[in-house]
């Protein structure tokens, strides 16, 4: 009777943390969409041009899925040099792939590069900040053709939790005037993503 009690407290236990884990990340799915809409709808923040703001219908995402929050395996590349990544105004940005993550989605595993900007790490605040660009079999379709993004913190540990509801287009799906980092061919997924913003 006691092993069955603490295996149902285990259990419970269990339960409660991925609940936990649930709530978590819809929240911060809330905050991302909730700041995203800001920025753009604030007319001191909008990063689109007078000609787009006619044009512009919102900010669109696809409802949240917990599946499409993943536990990733975070495998560090210390030996890689700086490159120089395409953008599509034509210039290029200098990044380095800090690193690669590996994760499943229903009952497959992914890997995605991780890059970190050698510009952007000359600033204190963003020290610290992550970028993965990428493409999936929603590109072109119900996403920007171009690709969207994720932005993280480097973690402390060999795992990240990678959640792609938080994923969002680059200025230039809806203005011009930027140069936005192209995903390399290494990051295109042939699955949809249907997560994060959209069309």
């Amino acid at each position: 009777m006691k092993r069955f009690l603490i295996v149902c407290n285990l259990i419970f236990l269990s339960a409660c943390c991925f609940a936990q884990a649930d709530t978590a990340a819809v929240n911060e799915t809330k905050r991302f969409q909730g700041g995203l809409r800001m920025e753009y709808d604030n007319p001191n923040t909008s990063p689109l041009s007078a000609a787009a703001k006619k044009n512009f219908k919102g900010i669109h995402f696809f409802p949240f899925n917990k599946k499409y929050v993943v536990n990733a395996r975070f495998v560090r590349t210390p030996k890689e040099k700086p490159f120089q990544m395409s953008t599509s105004g034509g210039i290029r940005k200098t990044y380095i792939k800090y690193a690669s993550v590996f994760f499943v989605i229903d009952k497959k595993e992914y890997k995605l590069n991780v890059y970190q900007s050698q510009d952007l790490i000359k600033s204190a605040e963003y020290k610290d900040y992550l970028f993965i660009p990428f493409t999936d079999a929603t590109s072109g379709e119900e996403t920007y053709e171009g690709g969207r993004y994720i932005d993280l913190n480097i973690p402390q540990s060999d795992h990240i939790i990678i959640n792609f509801n938080t994923a969002y287009h680059p200025y230039c799906a809806y203005t011009d005037g930027y140069n936005c980092p192209i995903p390399p061919a290494e990051n295109r997924l042939p699955v949809k993503i249907e997560a994060g913003v959209k069309f």
